[in-house]
């Protein structure tokens, strides 16, 4: 018969030593939901270190998005459906004028545009390098949208250059922060579909449409 030795009751943890691992591991999971799962999902940023490494912007684009999906569903939920219905059928990217050229030292031009049923919403994005400059410049046929203008990369899930809303075009130049994607969100939150025309030119690499 197989006998186990038991353990000796000094070699048990006291019940202070478990309510003290217990404290411990409940300040942790409380400095994590604070710091990182707050910011980053609900943009709610009590101590400040989750707008500092980036956080907040990530969670204040969710709620705005959510935001923004849940006044189209309640306002016209059969324009809301006919949306994501158009969006699946679109293809990946639609670059309808313009050079092709590789992104070379002289860099490359590009005119891409997209169609947005009311309510639904669509993102360009351009691959470059640290530091590459890429003069833009986008208008809006038929309407205005709402625009957040941000870039990802490795380890990086958001990264925003600037945002705004009702507006019928901007244009500038977008000096990457970092290697990885960088472009443009927009929603149309006019009640007719509307034409995006996205200009571009600078030393990028390809050009896609990932929503």
């Amino acid at each position: 018969m197989f006998n186990a030795q038991r353990p000796r009751l000094e070699d048990l943890p006291t019940t202070r030593q478990l309510l003290g691992a217990t404290g411990i591991a409940l300040a942790a999971s409380t400095a994590i939901l604070v710091t990182v799962v707050l910011p980053s999902e609900y943009a709610i940023d009590p101590t400040g270190i989750g707008r500092a490494i980036g956080l907040t912007e990530m969670g204040e684009i969710k709620q705005q998005l959510a935001k923004e999906a849940a006044l189209d569903a309640a306002a016209n939920p059969a324009a809301t459906a006919g949306a994501t219905a158009l969006a699946t059928s679109q293809p990946a990217a639609q670059a309808v004028v313009g050079s092709q050229a590789p992104a070379e030292a002289a860099g490359r031009s590009d005119t891409t545009s997209l169609t947005l049923a009311p309510g639904e919403g669509a993102e360009i994005k351009l691959t470059a390098n640290e530091g590459t400059r890429i003069t833009f410049a986008w208008s809006v046929d038929g309407g205005h949208v709402n625009y957040d203008t941000h870039a990802d990369g490795p380890g990086i899930s958001y990264h925003g250059y600037g945002k705004g809303q009702q507006s019928t075009g901007e244009q500038g130049e977008l000096v990457a922060a970092f290697d990885g994607s960088h472009g443009w969100f927009w929603r149309n939150r006019s009640g007719a579909p509307v034409t995006i025309t996205l200009r571009t030119q600078g030393a990028y690499g390809e050009v896609k449409r990932v929503v």
